[in-house]
């Protein structure tokens, strides 16, 4: 088994580490890496799951806490990056400082008053679902850490939610294969 961090791509406030798209090929045993936190993990912290993408056809970690900076925030917004290949590996998997650190991701775009990034997880996939497709390794990848991070804090199937299941907007795009993918975690589980 291949297991490589590699803390030089993660980019100043992008933070966090890099996990080699060769890691965790064998299941979601190798994704015990996403555990390894500078902070304990509070399970009962975490409640859900919520996945988005860039809107970008290209993109790095550090691209969107580029992004997320010039709007306010302290880096990158979210726990998780899945890259496409473009500026990351296909199935390159980041783990975000607000991960690390076991903080609350940013507030997610489009959702209500009601709503609180609170003990919401947030992955975000490289790459404009509403313009073209996903890669298969970045949805293979995708479902072995919604598994891992589901199984380890008892996150059921109904708190795992597309971000357009929450607010005005189309994300993870109209081209996020839905049914293959919740078949994927099911044939994980």
């Amino acid at each position: 088994m291949l297991s490589i961090l590699d803390p030089g791509t993660a980019g100043a406030r992008a933070g966090g580490v890099s996990l080699s798209p060769l890691m965790g090929i064998s299941g979601t045993v190798g994704m015990d890496a996403i555990f390894k936190t500078s902070n304990a993990i509070e399970d009962s912290h975490w409640k859900s799951i919520v996945i988005v993408h860039s809107g970008t056809i290209a993109g790095s970690a550090a691209d969107i806490a580029s992004e997320h900076r010039s709007l306010g925030y302290d880096g990158l917004g979210f726990h998780f990056v899945i890259g496409n290949g473009t500026r990351m590996g296909d199935g390159e998997i980041h783990v975000g400082y607000r991960w690390i650190d076991q903080r609350d991701g940013a507030e997610l775009a489009g959702v209500g008053a009601d709503f609180s990034a609170s003990g919401v997880i947030e992955i975000c996939l490289v790459g404009d679902g509403d313009r073209r497709p996903f890669t298969d390794e970045q949805l293979h990848r995708l479902a072995q850490v919604v598994t891992a991070l589901a199984k380890k804090l008892d996150i059921p199937a109904d708190k795992i939610n597309l971000h357009k299941d929450l607010a005005g907007t189309t994300s993870p795009g109209q081209y996020f294969p839905q049914a293959e993918f919740e078949q994927m975690l099911a044939s994980m589980g």
